[in-house]
């Protein structure tokens, strides 16, 4: 069977192809896939752009935001920060939880904005 959406002839441009090489060779590709893999989660991704609209939200808060009991956002929460993507500090006996910096919070951000223009998978 025909595919419309594969060359039909093996053939590259060897410049293009070493130059993207040398790029990959440069970045860790590891590290970039667990932070998609962390923010692949549908409960992590609301808790992250939750924390994209704050500057911070105590652990109680979220779990009222997704509806959930509080060990269960403070464990998404930990991954998060374990992931690098969120940081916590104490104040008495509440936690409260942010963005680790403003890359991450674009990266939530710029996903939005891709689904609202009507992009979706599978279309």
């Amino acid at each position: 069977m025909k595919r419309e959406d594969a060359c039909e002839i093996f053939c590259f441009d060897e410049d293009k192809v070493n130059r993207v090489k040398e790029k990959l060779c440069k970045n860790n590709f590891q590290d970039m896939a667990k932070v998609f893999k962390s923010l692949a989660d549908e409960t992590r991704l609301k808790i992250a752009f939750a924390l994209s609209g704050e500057d911070e939200l105590c652990v109680c808060d979220v779990a009222n935001i997704i509806g959930s009991t509080v060990a269960t956002a403070s464990h998404h929460l930990r991954l998060l920060g374990n992931m690098g993507l969120a940081k916590y500090r104490k104040e008495g006996k509440l936690v409260f939880y942010s963005l680790e910096d403003e890359n991450v919070k674009q990266l939530i951000l710029l996903a939005v904005t891709h689904q609202k223009e009507g992009v979706s998978l599978g279309k």
